[in-house]
């Protein structure tokens, strides 16, 4: 079968791999029908060091399934089904508790010996846990949607809950990308009064207008920050979603929250120490929050919002490539030409 390995930096290319096989009872063999490259597969598209074996790519999948292990009792051959980007069994505590990405018998596609879903097939470890059937006469016009909530809408989704948004309070989107852009809307579906957009992107922000932000805000650094401020008479907004993952953008986050704010992050953190004394969180009274989406958590909830069309996080998706073509829409998001891209095998 044919799938997506990252060789080095810019270096992504489809080859042919053995197909996956059941290697324990609770794994099923999903073939993709639908997947896409996600903002986060461009940090290694930009850093990886190169390397002959290469590491498998792609972590967001609508699929059928085609096995089941003999232990997966509540899928059969031929459901439609949504996974997670991360996999889990649903009932350890930390699953029980909301928090699947940290599941004591999870892990993530593209590690240790999992596949990538860039491909034509994926073994699915934990499927009874990870899978989430749909219908299988569901509208074709509503897959992209249903494909966001493998990660980018319910990553944007988490960022807003864990950061409390609710009515009357004002929220600061940090970043114009596809998860950003999914913030916006979960921030609008939750009541916020006011969503400032940080981003310089024409085509994104008037997107972003349309999902919900009352305000755009294009200039970055300690310019943006007075911007905000300026906004909010001089006070900064309760919440701040942070979508990018860079520490410009945890400075303007930390920039424009309010005394006792919150600071949520979903944009996977390319530092590992970042300010947190008086003058950055501890004098405000703020709080810092966020993490890896538990999208299991979230997905059986929003499954039917998309149903219904209540919600069409799909709009995020403005490019549609073969799975032979997946090199070019890693370049096309990379060169912000395209804001997400839908991957078909």
């Amino acid at each position: 079968m044919r799938a997506t390995f990252m060789y080095g930096a810019g270096d992504v290319r489809v080859v042919e791999v053995p197909d996956p096989v059941l290697q324990a009872p609770t794994d099923a063999i999903v073939r993709v029908t639908l997947a896409c490259v996600c903002g986060s597969d461009l940090h290694p598209y930009r850093s990886l060091p190169a390397s002959a074996e290469g590491v498998p790519m792609g972590h967001e999948l609508i699929g059928v399934v085609e096995q089941v292990g003999e232990a997966v009792t509540d899928l059969a051959v031929g459901d439609l089904v949504i996974s997670p980007f991360a996999f889990s069994d649903n009932t350890c505590d930390h699953c029980r508790e909301g928090f699947h990405t940290s599941c004591v018998h999870g892990g993530w596609y593209g590690a240790g010996g999992v596949g990538g879903a860039q491909a034509e097939k994926i073994r699915v470890p934990q499927a009874q846990g990870t899978l989430v059937r749909i219908p299988a006469d569901v509208d074709e016009a509503l897959l992209p949607s249903l494909l966001t909530l493998s990660d980018v809408y319910l990553t944007g989704y988490h960022a807003a809950h864990m950061g409390r948004v609710g009515p009357g309070k004002t929220v600061t989107v940090v970043g114009d990308g596809a998860v950003g852009l999914s913030a916006v809307l979960a921030a609008k579906e939750l009541g916020a009064e006011r969503i400032v957009l940080m981003g310089r992107h024409t085509a994104r922000t008037d997107l972003g207008r349309e999902l919900g932000a009352t305000d755009v805000v294009a200039e970055r650094g300690a310019e943006g920050v007075a911007k905000v401020l300026e906004l909010t008479g001089g006070q900064g907004t309760h919440v701040v979603l942070e979508a990018v993952g860079h520490m410009p953008a945890y400075e303007q986050a930390y920039g424009v929250v309010r005394p006792g704010g919150v600071v949520s992050r979903v944009g996977v953190p390319q530092y590992e120490d970042a300010p947190v004394g008086f003058g950055s969180l501890f004098g405000k009274n703020a709080t810092l929050t966020g993490g890896p989406a538990p999208v299991r958590a979230y997905i059986e909830a929003a499954i039917p919002r998309v149903l219904s069309e209540e919600i069409d996080p799909g709009r995020v998706f403005d490019a549609d490539l073969p799975l032979a073509d997946v090199a070019e829409a890693y370049r096309l998001m990379d060169s912000r030409e395209a804001l997400k891209v839908i991957v078909r095998p």
